[in-house]
């Protein structure tokens, strides 16, 4: 059997597994302690409707009994049953009443707890580092978090609804057996509980690696289906349209494997129940046969010992199940708890406080900063350079330099190994990382739009803005034209990813929704590269305009674009070799002249290089 990770990986599976359900539970019982006055109520109902249950039988033996007429005791056979019969239907009433009330009064702490995980999770998975969003895998990520969400209410229903019902009802049985007939009926029962359960869990924890390897199986298979679908266009560029479903394919003949296994074990477990069952029933059956037939018990007793084990060995049947269930619940949720303990690489110091922005807009500062994304390969070397309040600085530089890398600290994605990037003076891992992002817009070199429409798109950058305003900033963006030319206008959908619009208009897009944002900080992450020359140079002027009055840093691969810049810096290897104006530049006849004189001939129609 398969050893999870984590800190039990030295344990025994048994011992890991157990300490990682009470783990799971113990983290699970805030969430249902906010309505801890339902649940409560719910255990009182639940009682309730046992109470109500076990003296079913109790009733069906007096019924019986009561029919056993005698020479002179007609009037009574009249009246007696007709009573017994009244309490019998409100007793069967009782126990469903109780048990509806239950589930009503629960409802609500059930849906409340899964509302709170679910959201919980959502949003520690958007506090996690950019560096874990781009090594995840989107589809057995989502998976975890579905059936962790599920099961949350399948553990729920299955301890308060079947498994603590069965423990109560079990208790007052083998009581009621005890006191009113000999010791023996509550020994054989016992016995016989007491053997199903151990065979159960037994035989359960055994089966219970199926049902893992099942799920990692399924996972595997979603995750692979997602990954393709998403990367639809590449299937088709490469004909592999095959080979996608050969890779599927080979996960879901794995998963088949595993489920006939599990089924298989399944219907072992089910005969092994029921041969302890018709066992014990025998057992039984057979002393309370011989007790009428001694005159030490009526039939009553016969029929209400019957009725008793009826009503116990019945929910049994389904304990395999219900306790395969609530594993399977808790190994999900746990795994979902895994994704909640995902530390945050970046994280908001205890005593961070807002951005202050006294003067608007900011000066930005990169001082002596190192980077590395992995520690054997720096990316920033020594790094440091100063964005005026309201100026532009602009980046230019070779594939790989490190020019997305300083955008990606600004935004505060990753935090520096060395040195300090500033904001008006201000340490920005002093501050919350969400202060900082509100006064930073991007226009970033790959765009991804959500799918919904054009307006919703635009407008997510600052959600409730008017259509308006909406439409202000398209117009800024050089994009109004299209969308209002196009058959739905602005409730057009852009499909996933934003895969409707060309490359070009899925960037305008983006232009348009950071120039809605309108923050003090601007970040243009080659803004341009997907436009065509006449509209590049449109969506310049605009972009120059937009920047008035504020900072902006500017990465860019066509020197075009930013010779107007307050300074431009040329980046190569991680660090910054050349700086200056762009005449001055020039001048110096280095790096940025050659980048200059290569660039500019190279014919007009030619799209630039775009960088990795």
């Amino acid at each position: 059997m398969r050893r999870d990770s984590g800190s039990s990986r030295d344990l025994p599976l048994s011992s890991a597994s157990s300490s990682q359900d009470w783990s799971a539970l113990k983290r699970l019982l805030p969430y249902l302690w906010q309505y801890k006055w339902r649940v409560a109520a719910a255990l009182l109902f639940m009682v309730g409707a046992k109470l109500a249950n076990v003296g079913v039988p109790v009733l069906l033996k007096h019924l019986v009994d009561a029919l056993d007429i005698r020479p002179g005791q007609a009037q009574a056979v009249l009246v007696v049953p007709v009573a017994l019969l009244l309490a019998y239907g409100l007793l069967r009433f009782s126990t469903t009443l109780f048990t509806e009330l239950r589930d009503l009064v629960f409802a609500k702490a059930t849906q409340g707890a899964s509302r709170s995980i679910a959201l919980t999770t959502f949003e520690h998975l958007h506090a996690l580092s950019l560096r874990f969003h781009l090594e995840r895998q989107t589809g057995g990520m989502t998976r975890d978090i579905e059936r962790g969400v599920r099961s949350t209410e399948s553990l729920i229903s299955y301890s308060l609804y079947s498994i603590l019902p069965t423990l109560i009802e079990m208790a007052l049985v083998l009581g009621i057996l005890a006191v009113r007939f000999d010791i023996w009926f509550a020994v054989i029962t016992l016995a016989a509980l007491a053997f199903y359960i151990t065979f159960t869990v037994t035989v359960t924890e055994w089966r219970t690696r199926f049902r893992r390897e099942a799920n990692a199986q399924e996972s595997a298979a979603h995750t692979k289906a997602i990954d393709s679908l998403l990367n639809y266009e590449t299937v088709k560029y490469f004909n592999n349209e095959a080979f996608e479903a050969r890779r599927y394919d080979e996960n879901l003949e794995q998963l088949r494997r595993v489920r006939l296994k599990s089924q298989t074990t399944l219907s072992m477990l089910n005969c092994g129940q029921q041969l302890i069952i018709g066992a014990a029933l025998v057992a039984i059956l057979w002393r309370a046969t011989q007790g009428v037939v001694d005159g030490r018990l009526t039939l009553g007793d016969l029929v209400m010992v019957n009725a008793f084990m009826i009503q116990l060995y019945i929910p049994l049947n389904f304990l395999g199940v219900i306790y395969r269930e609530i594993k399977q619940s808790l190994t999900d949720l746990d795994r979902m708890f895994t994704l909640m303990d995902k530390e945050r690489e970046v994280a908001d110091a205890p005593d961070a406080r807002p951005l202050r922005l006294e003067a608007a807009p900011p000066e930005v500062r990169f001082e002596h900063v190192d980077f590395a994304y992995d520690p054997a390969r720096p990316i920033l070397h020594d790094v440091s350079f100063a964005i005026p309040a309201g100026k532009t600085v602009a980046v230019v530089g070779p594939s790989g330099s490190g020019k997305s890398t300083l955008a990606r600290l600004l935004f505060r994605f990753y935090d520096v190994q060395g040195g300090h990037v500033r904001i008006a003076g201000q340490d920005i891992r002093d501050v919350t990382q969400a202060s900082v992002r509100a006064a930073v817009g991007i226009v970033p070199q790959d765009t991804v739009l959500f799918n919904d429409t054009v307006e919703y798109n635009i407008a997510y950058g600052r959600p409730g803005a008017s259509r308006q305003e909406v439409e202000a900033a398209a117009r800024a963006a050089r994009i109004h034209d299209f969308i209002v030319h196009t058959p739905q206008g602005y409730e057009t959908r852009v499909g996933e990813r934003g895969l409707k619009l060309s490359g070009g208009e899925k960037q305008r897009v983006a232009i348009a929704r950071t120039l809605l944002k309108n923050p003090p900080i601007l970040i243009f992450d080659e803004a341009t590269s997907a436009l065509d020359s006449a509209n590049e140079r449109a969506i310049q002027n605009e972009l120059r305009s937009a920047a008035q009055g504020k900072t902006s840093l500017v990465i860019a691969h066509r020197l075009s674009t930013v010779v107007d810049a307050h300074e431009i810096l040329v980046m190569d290897s991680g660090r910054i070799i050349e700086r200056g104006t762009h005449e001055a530049l020039l001048a110096q006849g280095g790096r940025y002249a050659q980048m200059w004189n290569l660039q500019r001939n190279q014919p007009e129609s030619e799209p630039a290089a775009q960088p990795a």
